[in-house]
């Protein structure tokens, strides 16, 4: 009985502590410097982290077979291909020519533009969480017991604290929600339900140990809008309804996911779609465009790459949410990952796993940058518009802008698209003298 009671006096504090110093300032608003003490610490202990490995690196190691890492495995010429085939074929055409195109495939093969985008980006120097370098050797005894002290205070106090905000979060927006919800249509049931969305979502930033930077907030997006952003990690709803709410679109789902998606819809007009309705698009664009079109409703958010991307590029935007009409807010999301890696390798990890490694890294540190509003001009189709927002986002964010699907991270690539390019480089041969 006595351990009983032991264990329930030390869970009451901690979670005294826990609703006194964390989730009402959340639920205010309000900062009580614990964050930002926090980061000071661990910006100097990671500056002190990257200053050891410098002057490790500098001392003579033993010898080790070098590994290739993920990125930069061949060193490529930028050169343009039109022009490498230009200079290639000022000569009589010689067998040896038919290389360069071998040459080509090889690269491709090894490591093309897009598969990269879909594994974690190496950092340069490393953060006390993994080994970013695949040449990384043992430094001295001090870092290594900085990094056992980190996996300590990682696992055994911020593990526990980030899931304990992160269940207060989630059964808030629950509760939160569901009462709301029984209230009749109006100002003020759209006014808690706003409240409520607001309050939790800060909680759940806490639970990350976020740190979100916000630029330009003039231009965050209206009602009856449409939000689209590039898409790194699922906590990219979270990290931008911490500062304005928004009417999420997605697919129904079973489980805990299901019982938060019944419980907000009931208070937000969010538009859920089941599995059989998100195969019809012209049933998708419908509900979207009704939505839109009443000025009262939140804007809509959506991802238009429809998947997560490492942080580092803006892939191929599908022209389905720019086919809807109304004016689109842009944003752009770029991740620190000195601090925790917010990709997710959806391929690689589950969500529980996911999670998991996000809950034991630092911390989540990342800028949003809300972007002018954008409208379809006369003379340009939905695709058009896409890439022209897609463009100001990647030049916003420094992320590279690739023209690839994002779906390529599953399926195949289409026979059509082949065909193309082998079009285009017999154009090339052609113009060039190499044939006829």
């Amino acid at each position: 009985m006595e351990v009983v009671w032991a264990v329930g006096q030390v869970g009451a504090v901690w979670l005294a502590v826990v609703l006194g110093l964390i989730v009402l300032p959340s639920a205010l608003g309000i900062s009580l410097g614990i964050s930002e003490a926090y980061m000071w610490v661990l910006v100097k202990t990671l500056e002190w982290a990257t200053i050891r490995l410098q002057k490790g690196a500098k001392k003579p190691q033993p010898q080790v077979p070098r590994t290739p890492t993920a990125n930069g495995i061949i060193e490529r010429d930028e050169t343009p291909m039109e022009k490498e085939i230009a200079l290639l074929h000022r000569a009589d055409f010689e067998f040896s020519h038919i290389f360069y195109f071998c040459r080509k495939g090889f690269e491709a093969i090894v490591e093309d533009e897009v598969t990269q985008r879909f594994s974690s980006e190496e950092l340069l120097s490393w953060n006390l969480l993994t080994r970013t370098n695949v040449n990384f050797h043992y430094i001295s005894l001090r870092l290594t017991v900085v990094w056992v002290i980190g996996v300590v205070v990682r696992y055994c106090f911020l593990l526990p604290l980030r899931f304990s905000l992160a269940a207060i979060g989630i059964t808030s927006m629950i509760v939160g929600t569901t009462v709301v919800g029984q209230l009749p249509n109006g100002s003020v049931k759209n006014y808690l339900s706003e409240v409520v969305h607001l309050t939790c979502s800060r909680i759940l930033v806490r639970a990350l140990s976020g740190t979100i930077h916000y630029h330009n907030k003039e231009n965050r997006p209206q009602k009856g809008g449409i939000c689209v952003a590039n898409h790194t990690s699922p906590i990219d709803a979270i990290i931008l309804t911490n500062d304005g709410c928004y009417a999420m679109v997605g697919q129904v789902h079973g489980g805990l996911m299901g019982i938060i998606q019944r419980a907000t819809v009931k208070a937000c007009p969010h538009v859920w779609f089941e599995r059989s309705e998100m195969k019809d698009r012209h049933l998708v664009t419908k509900r979207l465009r009704e939505h839109v079109a009443d000025k009262s409703k939140l804007p809509i958010l959506i991802f238009p790459e429809g998947t997560c991307i490492n942080n580092t590029s803006v892939m191929m935007f599908k022209k389905g949410s720019f086919e809807i009409g109304g004016t689109i807010y842009p944003v752009a999301i770029k991740y620190d990952p000195q601090f925790g890696d917010a990709f997710w390798n959806s391929s690689k990890y589950n969500i529980v796993s996911y999670l998991l490694r996000i809950m034991t890294s630092w911390a989540i540190v990342c800028n949003v940058w809300y972007l002018p509003p954008m409208v379809r001009k006369e003379d340009e189709d939905a695709v058009q518009f896409a890439n022209r927002v897609r463009s100001a986002i990647a030049r916003q964010g420094g992320l590279t802008e690739l023209p690839w699907d994002g779906g390529l991270k599953r399926a195949k690539v289409k026979d059509t698209f082949k065909e193309e390019q082998q079009k285009n480089y017999s154009k090339m041969l052609v113009r060039n003298g190499s044939v006829g």
